[in-house]
């Protein structure tokens, strides 16, 4: 058996860990902004949003005990996302910025929905089995969204610049 020090010892590496993982989650939030939408999507952006909002919400005291280190990350998280989206729909063609305002508006409906759902069933045991249910439901979209995705991209991901005429 390995002994692993004093609780106090292991409370102060959690903290440790949690402020090392809010640092390099908050550079990762510090992605570069264009004044162009050029070729690129919003839904990033969206997706990002939603889940710092999600994530925020879980690590509040009265939702999960002990967990305010991911709040604080996810709060900040989610104020840049705005941000971005903000940018996004600023610049944005007037067809995408009518398609991300109704993502946008989504994303309050689904936030909205889960914070008061969570505070009505705080004092119940919630099965995994909604958290299977969900992940069903997320393999679904992925593979419908998936095919109407190919049809769009017309540029590789990954462009190769490599010689191979030496």
């Amino acid at each position: 058996m390995v002994y692993l020090g004093s609780l106090e010892s292991l409370y102060a590496c959690k903290d440790a860990a949690g402020i090392a993982g809010n640092f390099f989650a908050f550079g990762l939030f510090l992605s570069p902004v264009n004044e162009s939408t050029e070729q690129f999507s919003g839904l990033p952006y969206i997706y990002a949003l939603l889940n710092c909002l999600i994530t925020a919400w879980y690590g509040l005291p009265m939702i999960s005990s002990d967990n305010i280190l991911v709040t604080t990350v996810n709060s900040s998280g989610a104020l840049f996302q705005i941000v971005y989206v903000a940018i996004f729909i600023k610049y944005a063609e007037k067809t995408k910025k009518w398609k991300m305002v109704g993502l946008l508006m989504s994303v309050i409906i689904v936030f909205a929905i889960i914070a008061l759902g969570s505070l009505l069933i705080v004092d119940f045991e919630v099965p995994n089995g909604i958290g299977a249910v969900l992940g069903v439901i997320q393999l679904f979209l992925f593979s419908y969204y998936k095919k109407s995705s190919r049809d769009d991209s017309t540029e590789p991901l990954i462009v190769s610049y490599s010689c191979t005429d030496a």
